[in-house]
């Protein structure tokens, strides 16, 4: 039987809103499974059933995550200031450090199979900046990369503030996680972190650079649009 892979550039757009933490994993790591499932069955049986690939936007109550290769220290709210804030911590096998995630701030997280785009995690994370970046222009705001740190930044050179974080974990090609753009959310949450474990940067908004809110059914609108640009993404809205 034929075992060459067939290509599936279709990505499933799932927009849940508002989601706790651990279940919007849980949801991410059932769709995940189900790709992993897919290609150890075609590697198996020498078949070429095609992958599915999900993108999915959302939002979370307040709460703080630290990647599996982060540093503890960077986590500054104890157990009394995590419950005067509302917010809750979580372990997780993403890779960064520690970031913030909380309401108006819009989180992606798209959950692929590579194979179906291209096998390179470097050239993956600087198309999700790339994303973000060219959405930003389309609100006036001059974003860019800072060398050496994952993410979406203003102004390195002078006054450095990041406004988007990135973190992704792969596997067999097929990854989970990705990425939080602060749109309008609450800054002051950062507060109580070393964010990315950066100590000696701000973190910003687009509320925060525009002064005025912003329309997040607009903003991910445009990301989908450059979602499809730069990676040949055809997105279905289910």
């Amino acid at each position: 039987m034929n075992s060459q892979k067939l290509i599936n550039k279709s990505v499933s757009l799932l927009d849940v809103s508002s989601i706790e933490y651990t279940k919007g994993v849980e949801y991410q790591k059932s769709l995940f499974d189900e790709i992993i499932s897919i290609k150890s069955k075609n590697r198996k049986n020498q078949t070429s059933v095609s992958t599915k690939n999900y993108f999915i936007f959302c939002e979370h109550n307040h709460v703080y995550t630290l990647g599996k290769n982060g540093n503890n220290k960077n986590f500054l709210a104890d157990i009394k200031t995590q419950k005067k804030i509302g917010a809750s911590f979580h372990l997780t096998n993403r890779g960064g450090d520690i970031t913030y995630h909380g309401p108006e701030q819009i989180v992606g997280y798209p959950i692929i199979d590579l194979e179906n785009f291209f096998t390179d995690l470097g050239k993956y994370m600087r198309g999700i900046e790339e994303v973000i970046i060219e959405t930003l222009n389309e609100f006036s705001i001059k974003a860019e990369r800072s060398a050496g740190e994952t993410g979406v930044w203003i102004d390195t050179k002078n006054n450095a503030r990041k406004i988007c974080a990135i973190g992704v974990k792969t596997s067999r090609w097929v990854t989970m996680h990705g990425f939080a753009l602060n749109v309008n959310n609450d800054l002051s949450y950062f507060d109580h972190i070393v964010p990315c474990g950066i100590s000696n940067k701000k973190v910003t908004s687009m509320k925060n650079e525009l002064n005025v809110d912003v329309d997040k059914s607009e903003v991910k609108r445009i990301i989908i649009k450059n979602f499809t640009k730069i990676f040949g993404m055809k997105f279905v809205v289910t």
